[in-house]
């Protein structure tokens, strides 16, 4: 008996043995790095792939590389990423040709979308979309994007900051996250006349919806997206520009606590125009996406009415929204969700200190909280048409006035 017990003591130091090494292995080495391999890949520009590589970018890249500052997607800190991944930075995308991306040959800019691996061969972090099954015409039409001459990817020298990865992000890109393989074969999407397949190929491929929608990003499939924990149940807390954390909602069909009771139309509106059978308007990070068609729309529903149902309850955190009218510009600038995209100084993902050059007249500030796709229509910001209520304006506008003294 002394033998056995002396027998799995040393199996026992010999595993905690491993594991301490394995681990130390992983601080020191930190987010791997591997072999680039890209392609020999010379991409046409043409208006067409530069008009729907925009589209995909506001939907796909904008949002994390888009700098107010400087008006292009030189990088900035992501602040919506859960504290546990440490301090995380998006990459200078302009055509810069020391910082950016404007040395990189078009295969190495596919090869990094389609695999997470960049020409130096380092991995891209958990956080940043890859894109091995978007069909081709559409990773084309990205890289046409990014060498068209849209203000946005102008050259640009802000230089980069690298990111703090956490333990627990380096152990994951060991064991759980790693590159694709680059495609061997041609990719097509689905026929759209197909609008389940064509819905699932838009949420799961080409614009990984279930990786913000399941329950836990430490527990996500991108190879399986079916496979990810609590898929479509919603629930990864997300923290907005002031720190709060924001649940992601629930969108598999069930009847009580996800979308079984929205109807096709509602959905549309919420993803296009940004407002929620309720009234209330989506929040950051959501943001709307009048980029998606009403069919594109239409067909992601058709798909997540497939969806197993999961019962789910998100605590949704809402500001309150009735009552009576405030007259205190800053109450109603948390009240109805500004200070959620534009941070409590008025930079964030928006810089509304620039109103005072954009707007000089606060008629025309107004018009614009009112319908800012009027103005711009592909704007992220929603309308606020029949949300704020007319004696609220002024003291809202007032406020934003402040903020850009």
């Amino acid at each position: 008996m002394k033998t056995f017990f002396k027998i799995l003591g040393g199996l026992v130091l010999l595993v905690l043995l491993a594991a301490g090494g394995f681990a130390a292995f992983v601080a020191i080495d930190g987010v791997p790095r591997y072999a680039a391999k890209p392609p020999d890949l010379k991409v046409e520009v043409t208006p067409e792939r530069v008009a729907r590589g925009r589209l995909i970018s506001n939907m796909l890249c904008s949002e994390c590389h888009m700098d107010v500052k400087t008006g292009r997607l030189t990088g900035h800190r992501l602040p919506d990423l859960p504290a546990e991944f440490g301090p995380a930075y998006s990459k200078n995308l302009t055509q810069d040709r020391t910082v950016g991306i404007g040395s990189w040959t078009d295969g190495e800019i596919a090869f990094m979308l389609r695999t997470g691996i960049r020409r130096d061969g380092q991995y891209a972090p958990p956080w940043m979309p890859k894109l091995p099954r978007m069909k081709d015409e559409d990773i084309l039409s990205i890289i046409a994007f990014l060498r068209s001459d849209d203000s946005l990817v102008q050259a640009d020298a802000t230089a980069d900051r690298e990111s703090e990865p956490t333990f627990l992000v380096k152990f994951l890109t060991h064991v759980a996250f790693k590159p694709f393989d680059y495609p061997s074969a041609p990719i097509q999407a689905p026929d759209t006349a197909d609008k389940i397949a064509y819905g699932r190929y838009l949420a799961l491929d080409a614009f990984d919806c279930f990786a913000c929608h399941s329950g836990d990003f430490k527990k996500m499939n991108d190879r399986v997206p079916e496979k990810s924990f609590r898929f479509f149940g919603g629930g990864n807390s997300m923290p907005d520009l002031t720190g709060r954390p924001i649940n992601t909602a629930n969108l598999t069909p069930d009847p009580e606590t996800g979308i079984g009771k929205w109807t096709e139309e509602q959905f549309v509106k919420a993803v296009r125009e940004g407002v929620r059978p309720d009234g209330r308007l989506l929040r950051y990070p959501m943001a709307r996406l009048p980029e998606f068609t009403e069919g594109e729309a239409e067909a992601i529903f058709a798909y997540l009415k497939t969806v197993p149902p999961i019962r789910n309850e998100v605590a949704r955190n809402f500001d309150p929204m009735g009552g009576p009218a405030l007259t205190d510009g800053k109450a109603l600038f948390a009240k109805y969700g500004c200070v959620v995209c534009h941070a409590n100084k008025g930079v964030g993902i928006g810089d509304v200190t620039k109103a005072k050059v954009d707007f000089p007249a606060d008629s025309s500030l107004q018009a614009w909280i009112r319908n800012p796709s009027a103005f711009k229509p592909l704007t992220k910001m929603p309308s606020f048409q029949g949300v704020i209520r007319e004696e609220e304006y002024a003291p809202l506008i007032a406020y934003v006035r402040d903020l850009a003294k």
